[in-house]
């Protein structure tokens, strides 16, 4: 275990897994790093490092505990060591629903039915004991835009305008997501494991650590304007009124939100993939801001986002709009 982060080989000894198999997987865009356990009996449990400073193992263990503990399908948590990064949990295996879908194409209205039935059986729940999602959070993160983006491009525009506009678009959301849902934050089809290695089993949630009070749109739209997956339009169309169906109906008040939350993430992810090549040498990330601009495009256009879409008309160049905001190759 030379190469492994020290102290694995103690914590997982404590947690009596000290004879089984290390196998590093791949990470996300983060300082986690993940690793599988296989014992000689063939079981198997998930190791998180998620180390101090730069991360902390805490909020995850929070959420997950309160979806166990709610009837929703986080892992079950094996053991953990908060203050060293360490985390042990069921394996939920190798079945996420991206590459499932990779492979099973013609499921992909099951996954995703299975998956708005699982956010419409979320919000059914009580708002869980974690932070809200105010417009302090949204305002921080879509600055991303103006952060990281614009001057990646060389454009100087009117920060100060940005910010208004969103907050003059975003006023009406906040008066509408009281009392408000758990939102996962990061709710897409590289987050979610079909437990069963098919879209009907139930829905095992990862990634959830960042979770806050908001809006029950919030997570839809990080589904259906998947940064990292094709979503047609069609089936984004479908899948809204399936939630609609599953959660008791929606109304023209939802829709304008769900185009307001998806211009606020697709704008804040756009911010994210930049600076993920800037300051953390993550190049692949730009070659998916063309599919979060698409998507982006489309939100603006909702007579909601008016003055937000007024900005972009003034600050982000035609041609840079034309081209789904890409990069030069």
């Amino acid at each position: 275990m030379s190469e492994l982060p020290e102290g694995l080989a103690a914590f997982v000894e404590t947690a009596g897994w000290g004879e089984a198999e290390v196998a590093p997987l791949p990470g996300d865009a983060s300082f986690r790093r993940y690793f599988r356990l296989t014992q000689a009996s063939g079981a198997t449990a998930m190791l998180m490092h998620a180390p101090p400073p730069h991360e902390d193992p805490a909020p995850f263990l929070h959420v997950a505990h309160w979806l166990n503990d709610n009837g929703m399908r986080g892992p079950a948590i094996l053991a953990e060591d908060a203050s060293a990064g360490w985390v042990l949990t069921e394996d939920f295996g190798n079945d996420r629903m991206r590459d499932w879908l990779d492979l099973h194409p013609g499921e992909e209205r099951a996954a995703y039915d299975a998956a708005v039935d699982a956010l419409a059986a979320l919000h059914r729940l009580p708002p869980g004991p974690f932070a809200p999602y105010d417009m302090a959070v949204y305002a921080r993160e879509v600055a991303l835009l103006t952060e990281w983006y614009c001057p990646a491009h060389g454009l100087d525009v009117d920060v100060d305008g940005h910010a208004a506009a969103w907050e003059q678009v975003l006023a009406p959301v906040l008066a509408r997501q009281n009392p408000g849902v758990t939102v996962l934050r990061d709710y897409h089809a590289e987050n979610i494991m079909l437990l069963g290695g098919r879209p009907g089993a139930p829905q095992g949630l990862i990634d959830f650590q960042d979770a806050l009070v908001g809006h029950p749109a919030y997570d839809l739209v990080s589904l259906l304007q998947d940064a990292r997956r094709d979503v047609s339009e069609e089936l984004e169309a479908a899948m809204l009124r399936h939630y609609a169906a599953a959660s008791g109906g929606t109304d023209h008040d939802f829709l304008a939100d769900y185009a307001t939350l998806g211009a606020q993430r697709n704008a804040k992810i756009v911010g994210i993939f930049t600076r993920l090549n800037a300051r953390d040498g993550k190049p692949r990330y730009l070659a998916m801001i063309p599919r979060v601009w698409a998507a982006l495009e489309r939100d603006l256009a909702h007579p909601a986002l008016a003055p937000v879409a007024a900005w972009f008309d003034a600050n982000i160049p035609a041609e840079l709009r034309a081209a789904n905001g890409a990069f030069p190759a």
